[in-house]
């Protein structure tokens, strides 16, 4: 898990606070933005926030993203995975990023040439099971 300047006990601390997080928005029906996990994250376990000015610490925000899918998994397995990453939008938008969809097609949940539709529609329908997984009833997408 070492990486991006960051030690493994480190990584662990972003991957709990961050999956306790997503898992709050959950319950309560929400999205969250990538400024507001940062925050979070940051204010939760006294770590360095990262610094999105900076492709690598970017980067490493989608890195912690992809452990706490895959944290996730562990803990509530469902099949298909359902990637809690996709509550986290960019301010101001209404889906997901493009490390989303990169892990996604990773993951085998979405063609290698899924169009901008299919994208936008497996978004939807993950952020719904999420919501419906957490029981907050309907989703707000």
């Amino acid at each position: 898990m070492t990486g991006y300047g960051r030690a493994d006990s480190e990584w662990e601390e972003l991957v709990d606070a961050g999956r306790g997080f997503l898992v709050e928005r959950a319950k309560l029906g929400r999205l969250t933005s990538y400024t507001e996990l940062n925050v979070t994250l940051a204010r939760r376990t006294n770590c360095r926030a990262f610094d999105f000015e900076r492709a690598d610490e970017r980067a490493a925000m989608g890195h912690l993203l992809g452990l706490i899918v895959g944290r996730d998994q562990e803990i509530v397995f469902s099949e298909p995975p359902v990637m809690l990453s996709a509550l986290v939008n960019y301010l101001d938008a209404n889906d997901a990023g493009p490390g989303f969809y990169q892990l996604a097609k990773k993951l085998q949940l979405l063609p290698k040439n899924a169009s901008a539709d299919e994208k936008l529609i497996f978004w939807a329908k993950q952020v719904k099971r999420i919501h419906e997984r957490h029981g907050a009833g309907p989703g707000v997408v």
